[in-house]
């Protein structure tokens, strides 16, 4: 008999239709089952001796909430029969509904229920417990996780004692997984955390990479990824994490509409094992990056968001590095301004922030143009030994990037059909803070300057440590005796001033964290919270740390 071993995870969810991933122990038909009636099934699919389903849900009434059950050959496999949650529903909004945006990233496994966690409580585990606590109050409409969903690189020791009876650890990559058996591990490990596991059955989520979902710093350099290539690991390593990551995060990023149109899921259903054909769709995106498009639209009523892949996407080479390589760059473009006045948010989710404190924008900068040979080949090779000490590597490393954004923003975001808000959502730097930047004459359409309220809001991590050197560094970063060190920096390696300026609006704040934005119309409202342990053997909770109004309707 079929098992179910991971999932539920709810994934697209409009106002008629959702679909649902889960992996079963061996082939069988998965179906998911509302008690509206509605339905839907699917036959899995094979990878690697894996079991694999997504599917779809269609003939949902628009603006109602249903609970589910997931079916495997006709056996209720979901949700199990002593579960303390309440049932997963799907809840399909209505067109003018308010929308909630909850979103972070960098997620350490939850360690198992009764061991110390020795980085604090986990905000998704929280959260799960409070919504499960009262199933009516409010709830983000879709969770946003905005990379480094899992740690390939940086394992717990279980995992570590289930990779030593693998393989012997003294050989590379160690201590690190190596193959997608072993990434498959990582999401276990990760998604069967009980409260977890509940809600991503029941609040739809969105995901991206970064680096850790595949290997610290990853395409850091055109250096780097030469020196990955010449071991004797990186292939298998590379290969498995982009197939993990197709298989448990990119696929549930995709409507139902794109699903039916991807040659890649048609042709891992059409045989009995997809392993091969994912496989060489793998080496393909290694081979050329610009062939495989990780990006992606999604469409909340009249809040559009734009998931960009700052990873895979890059230029690496010295003298035309790039974010983005063009056809990314001219896709972001096209849907940005696709039916200008038809959304009243743009969000743009990149791991990676594009607005950092000044100090560390000009240095990485400054890098830029050493490691460019601005300065000569010894401060070239200085400049690489630097830029991989210090992850010098977000957008302010790609300066035409960091501009092509700033520019596409203005115009974006100015005009009669303008939005109200245009929010670069991203993780990555383990805290979080606003930043609002201004265009030369001030906003509100003078000299470029858009018209909709510009903002970087930066949330991370959901449960990972939190150094004293970060908390000291970004504080300090902030200053402004650090503007001016910046500033130096900049002028030794010849970097003309940003086309823009910017200013912390907030933050920084450091813990285990989600932001969420509530959109109304035009109005938002941007809500932080953190995970805190509570007293006396309590339960751990969310409390809110900022809540301020971003625009009004």
């Amino acid at each position: 008999m079929a098992e179910l071993r991971l999932g539920p995870l709810l994934r697209h969810a409009d106002g008629t239709s959702a679909t649902v991933w889960v992996e079963s122990s061996r082939p069988c038909t998965a179906e998911v089952r509302c008690a509206d009636g509605s339905s839907g099934t699917s036959r899995t699919f094979q990878i690697a001796g894996h079991h694999y389903a997504l599917i779809p849900v269609t003939g949902l009434p628009p603006g109602t909430e249903t609970a589910y059950e997931v079916l495997l050959d006709g056996v209720r496999a979901w949700p199990p029969p002593d579960s303390p949650f309440p049932p997963s529903t799907i809840r399909t909004p209505l067109p003018d509904d308010t929308v909630r945006v909850a979103f972070g990233s960098c997620r350490w496994a939850a360690p198992p229920e009764g061991e110390p966690d020795p980085v604090g409580p986990d905000a998704l585990d929280t959260l799960a417990a409070r919504i499960a606590a009262d199933p009516a109050a409010e709830r983000p409409d879709v969770l946003l996780l905005l990379g480094d969903q899992i740690y390939a690189d940086e394992v717990s020791e279980p995992t570590r004692r289930w990779l030593s009876a693998r393989r012997d650890l003294a050989e590379p990559p160690g201590e690190q997984v190596a193959d997608y058996e072993e990434y498959t591990h990582l999401y276990y490990e990760s998604w069967l955390d009980p409260e977890v596991r509940w809600l991503l059955s029941t609040v739809p989520s969105c995901m991206i990479f970064d680096d850790h979902d595949l290997i610290d710093d990853w395409n850091t350099s055109a250096a780097w990824l030469a020196d990955m290539r010449v071991t004797s690991w990186w292939r298998e390593r590379l290969l498995g994490g982009l197939m993990s990551y197709w298989v448990h995060q990119h696929l549930g990023n995709l409507t139902p509409a794109e699903l039916a149109g991807d040659p890649l899921y048609a042709a891992v259903r059409a045989t009995p094992d997809g392993t091969d054909a994912l496989r060489a769709f793998a080496a393909r995106a290694d081979a050329d990056p610009a062939a495989v498009r990780w990006s992606y639209r999604r469409d909340f009523g009249r809040v559009r968001l734009l998931m960009v892949d700052t990873r895979a996407a890059r230029v690496l080479a010295e003298g035309s590095r790039s974010m983005l390589d063009p056809g990314e760059a001219d896709w972001l473009r096209e849907q940005a301004l696709e039916a200008p006045g038809s959304y009243d948010h743009l969000l743009i989710g990149t791991s990676l922030p594009w607005l950092l404190p000044h100090l560390v924008h000009d240095a990485e900068g400054w890098n830029a143009a050493l490691c460019r040979g601005d300065k000569g080949p010894r401060w070239a090779r200085f400049g690489e030994k630097v830029r991989r000490a210090g992850d010098l590597e977000h957008w302010a490393a790609f300066p035409e990037s960091f501009e092509a954004l700033a520019a596409l923003i203005a115009e974006v975001g100015s005009g009669p059909d303008a939005p109200a808000t245009v929010c670069v959502l991203s993780g990555d730097v383990h805290h979080a803070y606003i930043a609002e930047p201004t265009w030369p004459g001030g906003a509100g359409g003078a000299r470029g300057g858009p018209d909709a309220r510009v903002l970087q809001l930066t949330c991370s991590p959901v449960h990972n440590s939190i150094p004293l050197s970060i908390r000291a560094g970004f504080r300090f970063g902030w200053s402004a005796v650090a503007r001016r060190l910046g500033r130096c920096f900049a002028g030794h390696g010849g970097i003309p001033r940003p086309s823009i300026d910017w200013r912390k609006t907030g933050g920084p704040w450091f813990g285990n964290q989600l932001m969420t934005l509530v959109l109304r119309g035009r109005a938002a409202t941007l809500c932080l919270e953190q995970a805190k342990p509570a007293s006396s053997g309590a339960a751990p909770r969310l409390v809110t740390v900022r809540e301020s109004v971003l625009t009004e309707s």
